[in-house]
């Protein structure tokens, strides 16, 4: 689509306008709809994850008392909060390689076709 068309479009697609009471009053400028783009996504995405890690950290804080952990064999005492945040960040991370690959993947299949 070239500028032209894209601008056509966005003249096209304008969100219609309320009526007034009085029908007779010139309207100011007609309301049009915002695209959505990719920093308003990465924006919404970030706020998100900032709202997340606050509620985190303040979880963390509230958790510190020592627990005893078993894993594989291994034994130790440490900080409830240590641990919550040793899983969170392992969590983070599989969902990142996961989602790194299935997007690998996903990328190959376009090419090809």
């Amino acid at each position: 689509m070239n500028l032209r068309q894209r601008t056509a479009a966005a003249e096209k697609s304008t969100v219609p306008r309320a009526e007034s009471a009085d029908s007779t009053a010139p309207d100011a400028s007609p309301a049009t709809e915002v695209p959505l783009t990719r920093a308003g996504a990465a924006w919404v995405g970030i706020s998100a994850a900032a709202m997340v890690a606050i509620l985190l950290i303040i979880f963390l804080v509230q958790n510190t008392h020592q627990v005893q952990v078993n894993f594989l064999g291994m034994s130790t005492s440490t900080s409830l909060a240590l641990m919550l945040l040793i899983a969170a960040v392992a969590g983070i991370f599989i969902t990142a390689v996961l989602g790194t690959a299935r997007m690998v993947q996903l990328r190959r299949i376009i090419r090809r076709h």
